[in-house]
């Protein structure tokens, strides 16, 4: 899978941004077709673990609202633009 965050090294460079369509899990049996409806910016991906508890999965950076109302959170790679 290609890495969509390779660009010039501007940080502040997103992929994809708020109203754009993009297909989530390309190729994939789960791919589907949406807008980006949320960007949540580049943060540590950390999940939520304390003594044997797991709480959170690491947060993932962008909304995507699918065609069929579904509302999706999804990180960078597994986004293309349609």
């Amino acid at each position: 899978m290609v890495d969509q965050d390779a660009g010039d090294g501007d940080e502040n460079d997103a992929p994809f941004e708020v109203n754009s369509r993009v297909r989530v899990y390309p190729d994939t049996d789960a791919e589907a077709r949406g807008v980006v409806v949320e960007d949540f910016g580049e943060m540590t991906a950390a999940g939520v673990d304390i003594g044997d508890n797991h709480f959170a999965d690491p947060a993932r950076r962008w909304a995507v609202l699918l065609d069929t109302g579904t509302l999706v959170f999804t990180d960078t790679a597994q986004l293309v633009s349609e």
